[in-house]
């Protein structure tokens, strides 16, 4: 394997050829490998270790991968991995007999092997299994990468993740806390009372969002299709229907650019809440990430990326506010477009495509604010111009009841009060489309007019967020790449 730095690609093909002729040798022996169907375990590494005192003496089957192996004559030691760690075996001549002795020597790093034996400690202290039978349950035909060196390369282990697991502990146990993080997720919410329900990913037509999407054909319908952007509007559906509050754990696709924190196809939690609002969102988001942070990682003071974050103390600014606190602009004294324009020049801030005052503003945050916002901050009351979905702030119409929160310089997620007015909602949806329409021609995107019939028979006032998995799995596992915490990231093709 090209990963490897002391074998030459010729001392592995000869490899893999020595291998493929011992399971010719096998097979020719009748003792092929891979006929055989199952190996019942009793007992797992981990487990056998921290119950070693009950379990000392007594016979156990343990299945995994030879990792490592010593032969030294008659007697020989090995270290066997399973779903739980390693654990090493003693296996002996005379334990074993002399032909099953000699095919265990013939095993090559790698194998998948059954052992039944007796826990003991050696006498140099480590537990320990003292084997009775050896069974070689699959043949490996790879070489495993060279001991000390391992599987560094990092294109090749998102691309060969299977390879990855084997070789780096420390990433399956990644990928084991992120299944627990999902779990704990589904436990708060299902807690308060919500509902995980199933949306469509398929849907009929594209969007006035600027997300790009992907698009397939429908052959029996004959109709195309794209790939969801978003499960929200299928989910305040339901808020209509009467389910009042529901979640979905959502794959989501998008077909933009690839970096650290974003992946074409990515996870989110998407939840709405009737009879809530933005701030009933923000005191859930808080809870939530307390709740998980402290059942998955024992602590709301985690290290991420050498930064210490504290997650039991949370700021809670309005993007104004924000702004006005790290670039020394106050919005609240801009009384125009014009007038916003020249402070964006002055402070060499990027024009949006609409240069109105809100949507200045938030370019000024993404200038001087986003970046500074290590430790937990909600920021709120965001401009209208960029929250189309958001319900406006009754006191100043300019803004809207919207969140996001930030930490370490990222954004983790989303929440509005919904926007439940069908009038209102039909225009921000129009002027979304034919802005779209306007950048971009070729744009088949559409208004979704049956959600804003949806919202005519009534949605009660709803609170709703969304939030990446991915990244909340980057954070507490001290993740620098989201392609670390996706067992199969989108790659290009060799």
């Amino acid at each position: 394997m090209s990963d490897t730095v002391q074998t030459s690609a010729a001392d592995l093909n000869e490899q893999a050829r020595i291998r493929r002729e011992k399971l010719a040798a096998l097979r020719e022996a009748g003792s092929d490998p891979y006929q055989i169907t199952r190996f019942p375990q009793t007992a797992r590494s981990a487990s056998i270790k921290a119950n070693f005192e009950a379990m000392e003496g007594k016979e156990v089957s343990i299945a995994g991968r030879l990792m490592s192996k010593r032969v030294m004559g008659k007697a020989s030691f090995c270290h066997i991995q399973d779903g739980e760690g390693t654990i090493q075996c003693y296996v002996s001549r005379d334990s074993l007999g002399e032909e099953p002795y000699a095919a265990f020597k013939k095993l090559d790093l790698g194998d998948v092997v059954g052992i039944r034996g007796e826990v003991f400690r050696t006498k140099t202290g480590e537990i320990s299994i003292h084997a009775a039978e050896v069974t070689l349950l699959a043949k490996s035909l790879q070489v495993l990468p060279e001991k000390f060196h391992g599987l560094t390369n990092t294109d090749l282990r998102y691309r060969q993740r299977y390879l990855d697991l084997i070789v780096n502990p420390e990433v399956r146990d990644t990928f084991v806390k992120r299944s627990m993080i999902l779990r704990e997720i589904r436990a708060f919410l299902n807690a308060r009372g919500y509902l995980e329900v199933d949306t469509p990913i398929l849907t009929p037509f594209e969007i006035g969002a600027s997300a790009r999407p992907f698009f397939t054909h429908h052959n029996t319908l004959d109709m195309d299709m794209v790939l969801r952007i978003e499960t929200e509007l299928y989910l305040k559906r339901l808020i209509v229907g009467g389910m009042e509050r529901v979640y979905e754990v959502g794959r989501i696709f998008r077909n933009e650019g690839i970096d650290t924190t974003h992946n074409p196809e990515f996870t989110t939690v998407e939840l709405y809440e009737a009879y809530t609002d933005f701030r009933g969102m923000m005191d859930l988001v808080e809870d939530m990430m307390k709740t998980v942070a402290q059942k998955v990682c024992g602590s709301l003071i985690i290290s991420y990326q050498g930064q210490q974050i504290d997650l039991s103390h949370w700021e809670r600014l309005t993007m104004a506010e924000a702004v006005k606190k790290y670039s020394g602009v106050d919005f609240a004294k801009v009384g125009s477009d014009e007038e916003a324009v020249v402070l964006a020049k002055e402070h060499h801030v990027e024009l949006p495509e609409q240069p109105t005052k809100g949507a200045i503003l938030a370019e000024f945050f993404d200038a001087f604010v986003e970046d500074k916002l290590i430790q937990p901050t909600f920021i709120y009351d965001y401009p209208v111009e960029i929250s189309p979905l958001a319900k406006r702030k009754p006191d100043d119409p300019a803004f809207t009841e919207r969140f996001e929160y930030f930490i370490n310089g990222t954004e983790y997620g989303n929440a509005f009060s919904e926007l439940n007015d069908p009038i209102d909602q039909r225009e921000r949806f129009e002027r979304q489309v034919a802005a779209r329409k306007a950048l971009d021609p070729e744009s088949n995107a559409q208004v979704d007019y049956d959600y804003v019939t949806a919202l005519e028979y009534g949605m009660p006032p709803t609170g709703g967020l969304g939030f990446g998995v991915d990244r909340m799995v980057m954070l507490l596992t001290d993740s620098a790449s989201i392609r670390d915490v996706l067992l199969f990231p989108t790659m290009k093709s060799l």
